[in-house]
């Protein structure tokens, strides 16, 4: 979620505001940030019409480990 989290600091937004946008703890929006679990459907709609209008699901939401064989 490399491109989230980049985001999320161009354009200032804290895991607060996170937190707040989903109904959620800190704990939980760090563990989604980090992989641990994932984020519902409903929840990236929250965010990015929240925060990233506009912005691409796909380029928000990509997955970082991309795997070499």
């Amino acid at each position: 979620m490399m491109n989230l989290q980049l985001e999320m600091k161009k354009r200032g937004v804290s895991l607060y505001d996170m937190q707040s946008v989903l109904g959620c703890t800190e704990r939980t929006v760090r563990n989604k940030l980090s992989g641990a679990t994932d984020f519902s459907y409903s929840e990236v709609l929250k965010i990015r019409d929240s925060f990233f209008p506009g912005m691409q699901l796909e380029y928000l939401f990509a997955m970082d480990d991309v795997r070499k064989e």
